[in-house]
């Protein structure tokens, strides 16, 4: 995350000016581990799987997703912090052990969102699952309408391209509704010209779409979070505490991450100012527009800390 932070502009400084600890993120994956870098700020938990109660990840997906929105970087010193390393979180299990999910305990996790919207303050909704096609176009049409109420209430929902690109009309189902954040993975050429980046997979757009889709890039490939599988040991030290992931799943909560440290400076601000000032700051790569969308995200020029016009 340490990279991920330097590439868009979000600096020790910028992340220890505007603290987010005003702002509630929900993320809806893998559930989460009892991780360091999360004491004391998850102020629920929802499964949607198997229907335990205490926090758990059998997967640690959302566990590294989680980390890249708010991870404090506690077990790094720092280092691996997310985003809005201060914000708080809300996390609904609706993946199983393996990744994968059902319309119904998406439909569930996105009902449990809106429920919970006012008691916990949620501001952001983290999306980097995909449901997939699926045979029943009326319930997935169902779903794609309730994410957009979760939108017309006036939470930023934020949903990743998904990985199976690089062909047009790619996007995951639930990213290619018009209204939400809809993020593809690009590294701007950080790595060069590596055969295995996120973004020669990254879910893209058709050139048939009455709007453009992915809405933005983020980085995605090699991002440093918080590991499931965290262990502590001497002396207050951990280990095996953050590991590697790549794909649109990761880029996905940077832009969330972006969006809570956005809100906080901007309190009074909607979500579709946000989206306007997401887009419009971000930062041309030059590429084609079903790949890159309006650009890299810009967290700097987002939150007006850059002279950039």
């Amino acid at each position: 995350m340490d990279r991920v932070r330097r590439q868009l502009g979000c600096s020790f400084f910028l992340q220890n000016t505007i603290t987010t600890e005003d702002v509630t993120v929900a993320v809806l994956d893998t559930g989460i581990g009892n991780h360091p870098d999360f004491t004391n700020r998850i102020l629920d938990f929802a499964d949607f799987v198997n229907g335990k109660l205490g926090i758990y990840d059998d997967s640690g997906h959302g566990t590294h997703v989680a980390g890249c929105v708010g991870g404090s970087g506690y077990a790094s010193r720092g280092r691996f912090c997310g985003i809005a390393p201060t914000c708080r979180l809300c996390i609904g299990k609706v993946l199983d052990l393996h990744g994968e999910g059902s319309i119904e305990s998406m439909y569930k996790g996105l009902l449990w969102v809106l429920q919970n919207r006012i008691r916990y303050q949620i501001r952001v909704l983290n999306i980097s699952v995909g449901i997939g096609s699926s045979s029943d176009k009326e319930r997935m049409a169902e779903l794609i309408g309730l994410l957009d109420s979760v939108w017309e209430q006036g939470i930023v929902v934020v949903c990743a391209a998904g990985n199976n690109g690089p062909e047009e009309d790619t996007i995951s189902p639930l990213g290619s509704s018009r209204k939400v954040i809809t993020v593809g993975c690009h590294e701007g050429g950080f790595f060069g010209s590596r055969q295995d980046l996120c973004e020669n997979y990254s879910g893209r757009g058709s050139a048939d779409m009455l709007y453009r889709k992915p809405d933005l890039v983020a980085p995605g490939t090699d991002v440093i979070s918080c590991n499931v599988k965290c262990q502590s040991g001497f002396r207050g030290s951990f280990r095996n505490a953050y590991l590697k992931k790549s794909g649109t799943s990761m880029a996905t909560p940077i832009v969330s991450g972006a969006a809570a440290l956005f809100l906080q400076k901007y309190p009074y601000s909607n979500n579709e100012q946000l989206k306007r000032k997401m887009i419009y700051s971000a930062t041309d790569l030059g590429d084609s527009w079903n790949k890159q969308g309006w650009g890299m995200l810009n967290i700097e020029k987002m939150c007006g800390f850059s002279n950039e016009n």
